[in-house]
């Protein structure tokens, strides 16, 4: 029998994980909140909410605040740090 759990997200694992890779890399790029907002073309309470994974986003939302980082949106689900930083290195 498949273990059903194993691989499949449950309900909210991807706002959590979004949320997480944001913070990571808003610090990683040394933005401050307000400073992605600005960048994302969005309110500094949207981040700080993003971050709390307490907002439900849309992908247009996800591509504001990836424009913001300078980073493909796929980035902001990538599963772990080590595909991040796979996916943010230069070149």
């Amino acid at each position: 029998m498949r273990d059903r759990n194993r691989h499949e997200p449950q309900p909210g694992q991807t706002r959590a994980l979004l949320a997480s890779n944001l913070v990571v890399l808003r610090r990683q790029a040394g933005l401050s909140q307000e400073a992605l907002a600005l960048e994302a073309g969005v309110h500094r309470t949207f981040v700080a909410h993003v971050e709390r994974g307490a907002r439900n986003l849309s992908i247009d939302s996800v591509e504001k605040l990836a424009i913001g980082l300078r980073v493909p949106p796929v980035v902001l689900l990538a599963p772990d740090l080590e595909t991040l930083k796979t996916l943010t290195a230069p070149g």
